[in-house]
């Protein structure tokens, strides 16, 4: 594609836009110039989780934090409550942080002032600038590797690659719209399988529409091996008050749950030792196997055998609590046990 066809095909997506963009939520406000916290909060939640699942959170969350001033003053739990079954919760801290610090020094005004805050890459800091301050930043996501990868047909696109593409076609006047424009058609035209391209306003440019085979643009990536983690976890109390734990790490830090602890199956005796370690730690009694519950987060695939104890710690309420569904899981052992020994 020349440089003197960039103008045609710029033209050619930002008409379909206009007339095919989704209606979202977030998009509220003028092209270029949405609101900066609906765009941000849509912007951190969408970075894992697909906009058909995205939406109902979003709408969870305005509710609770309709402000970035509510959302500084709530405290954590609450917001990790509010962002419960998402999964990611970094996310949701770093969200919180950030707009503790904006409520010190304001919303950001430039590309620059958004990479600052907590949780904001590469990709948010250009989404974000572009959409409420049109600033001239081309993001680059999956939907647009895709789109990029097929228009030049592409089997190995490079993040670097991508970004020189983007930033090659990013149209000067309108950079917010053609952001949403090209991550539009990756999702509802130019989608991983079975792509529309009789629908698709490029395809007259299109390297990979050219070849006959467009799903074979870009080639798929290598995915990393599923990583199988075991434990025992115990449930002190019932499905409705239970001993909790504070989580840490990436995925669920700040979580509570209930206590567990990981062990090695290929260690002759492994689950026992480490139930008599996770209730020596905990001053509780052991008692009898409620159930195994597995659920995969990421590249891990965690499956714990759940105990019923007795003793150890306080109990606190499971209904206030941010939870993961790996915990929620667990929790709904107690309940069918109860069932099972109180028949209806």
């Amino acid at each position: 594609m020349s440089d003197a066809e960039q103008p045609r095909l710029r033209a050619a997506l930002l008409a379909w836009f206009d007339r095919q963009g989704r209606d979202l939520p977030w998009r509220q406000g003028p092209e270029g110039r949405r609101d900066p916290y609906r765009a941000w909060v849509a912007e951190v939640l969408l970075q894992q989780t697909q906009v058909a699942r995205g939406l109902e959170y979003y709408h969870r969350f305005l509710t609770a934090f309709p402000s970035v001033q509510v959302l500084a003053a709530a405290p954590l739990d609450d917001v990790l409550k509010a962002w419960e079954g998402c999964g990611y919760y970094a996310r949701a801290r770093n969200l919180h942080r950030a707009a503790q610090q904006v409520t010190r020094e304001g919303l950001p005004r430039t590309h620059a002032e958004w990479l600052a805050l907590p949780g904001v890459g590469p990709y948010t800091a250009a989404a974000l600038s572009s959409f409420t301050q049109n600033a001239p930043h081309a993001v680059n996501d999956g939907n647009v590797r895709r789109v990029l990868a097929r228009l030049h047909a592409e089997p190995a696109p490079t993040p670097r690659w991508v970004q020189q593409q983007a930033d090659a076609l990013l149209d000067p006047a309108r950079p917010g719209a053609w952001n949403e424009a090209v991550m539009d058609l990756g999702a509802t035209v130019c989608t991983p399988k079975r792509p529309q391209c009789g629908v698709c306003p490029l395809s007259d440019w299109c390297g990979a529409r050219a070849s006959g085979q467009p799903g074979n643009y870009p080639a798929p990536k290598t995915r990393p091996a599923v990583q199988t983690v075991q434990a025992v976890a115990v449930l002190i109390g019932n499905a409705q008050r239970a001993v909790l734990e504070r989580r840490d790490g990436a995925l669920l830090g700040g979580l509570l749950g209930l206590p567990a602890q990981p062990f090695d199956p290929a260690q002759p005796g492994a689950p026992a030792q480490a139930l008599h370690e996770l209730c020596a730690r905990l001053n509780a009694a052991p008692g009898p196997l409620l159930g195994e519950v597995t659920h995969t987060m990421t590249h891990r695939q965690v499956t714990w055998q759940v105990y019923a104890a007795t003793g150890g710690p306080p109990l606190t309420d499971v209904g206030s609590a941010a939870l993961s569904r790996l915990d929620h899981k667990a929790l709904a052992l107690a309940g069918r046990r109860a069932q099972s020994l109180f028949p209806v």
